[in-house]
């Protein structure tokens, strides 16, 4: 059982390390210290949903409509192309600074929201967590719950230190340039990640 679970927790850190649309939202408000809190736990339940739903075998049940694959897919890259532009024009206007006296000024819905749309619109979202690790627990016969739990324990692991961790890098983000460059990075990512899905 700890053997699964010990790679059901390294599987699904490999896979979540990779810089995304979610890893960047979660930076961004540990670095701003907004809703902190509400965006890892979001982001980590959604996970443990996800991979929980792999790991019962609805990656059978999704092979069964493939139409659903091509919804997901389309419906990413639509969003992720608006959240690119969004960046690059944040990047491109500048102007933003870390001031920790203006945390918690954004609506708790606008980032719920967001994240939301970044994580249940990605189609690889779906690909890592629900066919990829449901399909390796698979491979731990009577010892599938524990392999998904070590997943989702890496998720919960991974988002809080990346959430509560960024508040380290605050003094650079004190500086107008840092944010910009930030942004530069995220919409490079997020055009990247959309170009990727109009090819898959």
């Amino acid at each position: 059982m700890l053997a699964a679970g010990l790679s059901g927790f390294q599987l699904s850190l490999g896979l979540i390390l990779a810089i995304g649309a979610q890893n960047a939202f979660v930076l961004r408000q540990g670095l701003k210290r907004e809703h902190v809190l509400i965006s890892v736990l979001f982001c980590a339940l959604s996970d443990a949903i996800l991979i929980s739903a792999g790991v019962a075998g609805f990656a059978m049940a999704s092979a069964a409509a493939p139409w659903l694959g091509e919804v997901l897919r389309w419906g990413g890259v639509a969003f992720l192309t608006a959240y690119a532009l969004r960046a690059a024009w944040a990047a491109i206007r500048g102007g933003e600074a870390l001031q920790p006296r203006a945390a918690g000024t954004a609506a708790v819905l606008r980032v719920v929201l967001t994240l939301a749309a970044i994580t249940w619109l990605n189609p690889h979202v779906y690909l890592d967590t629900v066919v990829l690790i449901g399909s390796v627990a698979a491979q731990y016969p009577g010892r599938e719950a524990a392999f998904g739990a070590g997943a989702v324990l890496a998720s919960f692991t991974f988002f809080f230190s990346l959430g509560y961790g960024a508040r380290l890098l605050a003094p650079v983000f004190a500086r107008p340039a840092a944010w910009r460059v930030l942004d530069g990075i995220v919409a490079l990512i997020m055009a990247g990640i959309a170009i990727r899905l109009s090819l898959f």
